[in-house]
C-alpha cells in the first residue's frame, strides 16, 4: 500500500510536473469534463491536521481546509458561535456537493463563467487577451468594477469568513487574512493569489462576539443549486439599543469577494430603525456601476443586504 504524499511531495509534484491540486474535486471533476483542463491532478493528502474544528485555548477556532461544507453546516460549536458561517455554508449547492465540497475546495474554486467554462472561448483566465463577457450575456456578470474580468468569484463561505475577520494558513507561505487570498481583483488571469503549488491547510476564525445575531441569504435565477446572482452575510451585536458590532459582505457582485464597510459605517453606533437599514443597505450600491445586462443586480444587491441585515439587526418600527 502506497504512503500517503506529505504536504512538500504534493507542492513539488505539482511545481515540478505542471498538475494542479484536488481536493473533494467537485471543481475540478466538472472543468476536466468540460475540457478546459487535462492537466494531471495531485489529491492534497487527507493528514488528520488538515481535517476538523479546533476551539483553541485563546478561543480562536481552527477548522482544517479539508473539513466539508456539509460539517461547516451543521457544526454544533460553529452554529452556536459563528452562526454566519453554518448559515452560508448549508446554502450552497446541493446535499451531494456539500458532503464532498471541502472548506479549502470552496475558497479556491475558479470562477463559474460560462464563457471560461466553455472550451470553444478563450479569455484571459485560460490564456486568451480580452473578456468575452463584454458584449455578451452577462447575466452573472459583476457589477463592481475591479478589472478587465466581470465574473464574480464564486465562494459563498469566503463572504461568511471576510465578515469574521478570518484568516487563512497556507503550507509554506504562513498566514493571510482571507481579504489578502483575493486581492483587489485587478488581475483577470487569476480567482484567487495563491501559486498553483501552494496548499491552504486551515482557517481561523477569531474568538467569538458574545450575543451575536446573523443572517444569509441569496437570489437565484432558479428555484434551488443555482449559482447566486447577488448573494450577502451579515453579522451584528447590539447593546443598549445600539448597534455596537456589525460585519456585512456580499458576493456575485465582484471579481473577488467583498466586505461593504460602506454599510457597516451607517449602522455603527446607531440606534437602528427601518429607515437606518434602509439606508444602510443603499449605501452597499455606492460602488456599483450599472452595466448593460446586470443593472438588475444594482438593486438586487439593495434588497438582499437589506433582507440580511432586517434578519440580524431588531428594530423599532
Amino acid at each position: 500500500m502506497n504512503q500517503p504524499l506529505t504536504l512538500n511531495e504534493a507542492s513539488a509534484a505539482v511545481l515540478d510536473g505542471g498538475g494542479e491540486l484536488q481536493a473533494g474535486g467537485t471543481d475540478t471533476t466538472a472543468r476536466r469534463h468540460a475540457g478546459i483542463t487535462a492537466r494531471p491532478t495531485v489529491q492534497i493528502p487527507l493528514l488528520s491536521d488538515l481535517h476538523g474544528i479546533t476551539r483553541r485555548a485563546d478561543g480562536t477556532t481552527r477548522i482544517g481546509a479539508l473539513t466539508t461544507v456539509a460539517e461547516l453546516s451543521s457544526h454544533p460549536e460553529l452554529m452556536a458561535d459563528y452562526p454566519a458561517l453554518p448559515e452560508t455554508a448549508g446554502a450552497l449547492a446541493t446535499p451531494q456537493i456539500r458532503n464532498v465540497g471541502t472548506l479549502g475546495g470552496n475558497l479556491l474554486q475558479h470562477n463559474r463563467c460560462w464563457y471560461y467554462r466553455n472550451p470553444h472561448f478563450r479569455c484571459h483566465r485560460d490564456g486568451g487577451d480580452a473578456c468575452p463577457a463584454h458584449g455578451g450575456v452577462t447575466l452573472h456578470g459583476t457589477v463592481v468594477p475591479q478589472g478587465p474580468c466581470i465574473a464574480p468569484h464564486p465562494s459563498s463561505i469566503a463572504i461568511a469568513l471576510l465578515g469574521y475577520d478570518a484568516d487563512v494558513e497556507v503550507h509554506e507561505l504562513g498566514t493571510v487574512g482571507v481579504a489578502d487570498l483575493y486581492g483587489d481583483g485587478s488581475d483577470p488571469t487569476r480567482d484567487h493569489l495563491l501559486a498553483p503549488h501552494q496548499i491552504l491547510t486551515a482557517v481561523t476564525l477569531p474568538a467569538p462576539l458574545a450575543g451575536e445575531h446573523a443572517a444569509y441569504n441569496r437570489a437565484i435565477s432558479r428555484a434551488k443549486a443555482e449559482w447566486p446572482l447577488v448573494e450577502a452575510v451579515a453579522r451584528a451585536a447590539m447593546s443598549d439599543g445600539l448597534v455596537r458590532a456589525v460585519a456585512v459582505a456580499a458576493g456575485g457582485i465582484a471579481h473577488t469577494p467583498l466586505r461593504l464597510p460602506e454599510v457597516e459605517g451607517v449602522l455603527l453606533g446607531r440606534e437602528p430603525t427601518p429607515e437606518l437599514l434602509l439606508a444602510a443597505a443603499t449605501a452597499a450600491t455606492e460602488r456599483c456601476a450599472q452595466g448593460e445586462g446586470t443593472r438588475f443586480k444594482v438593486d438586487l444587491l439593495r434588497d438582499i443586504v437589506l433582507d440580511v441585515l432586517e434578519g440580524t439587526i431588531p428594530t423599532e418600527a
